[in-house]
């Protein structure tokens, strides 16, 4: 039987940085440990439609071989915001936009550096765009460094969904 996977949302802002980098920085780590039970997604709560990454957020990702090259921004959506079991916003400005959207959210929606902590106030993850190589490679691994202390307690909520589903 065909299961849903278990879909993690981040928000940022323009869906050109920060979201797309984290997608990509999940999904390798993921794809290792629970392959074809997830499903990461990423969007912008200013974000237009169709953009690519930047260059130098695609560039950054590479570090862990993640591809972005194939990305598209895309505005925030309501129904992202429902269908997602899992939402981080990079800062406490996406967070409180995302349970302003969808209140019933509030319940899974994470500033990115407090998880698994619920508190919607604390430091946002800075959003690189505009600045050298050398920030959004900084930006990155800390990204990186997060989502690795993370990653039991991902891999947990995704094991309780997907065995509840077998």
């Amino acid at each position: 039987m065909m299961t849903d996977p278990y879909t993690i949302l981040f928000v940022c802002t323009g869906n050109t940085c920060r979201s797309p980098m984290a997608q990509g920085a999940l999904t390798v780590l993921l794809e290792k440990e629970r392959p074809g039970r997830f499903k990461v997604e990423s969007s912008g709560i200013a974000a237009a439609s169709g953009y690519p990454a930047t260059m130098y957020g695609v560039e950054a990702a590479k570090m862990w071989g993640a591809d972005l090259s194939g990305h598209q921004s895309q505005p925030l959506s309501r129904a992202q915001i429902e269908r997602a079991d899992l939402i981080f916003g990079m800062s406490p400005e996406h967070v409180r936009e995302i349970v302003r959207q969808v209140p019933a959210a509030a319940d899974k929606t994470y500033l990115f550096k407090n998880f698994p902590d619920q508190s919607p106030h604390g430091e946002p993850l800075e959003d690189p765009i505009g600045q050298a190589l050398e920030r959004y490679n900084e930006t990155f691994l800390e990204i990186g460094e997060y989502l690795g202390k993370y990653l039991p307690e991902i891999v947990k909520r995704i094991d309780a969904k997907t065995n509840a589903q077998e």
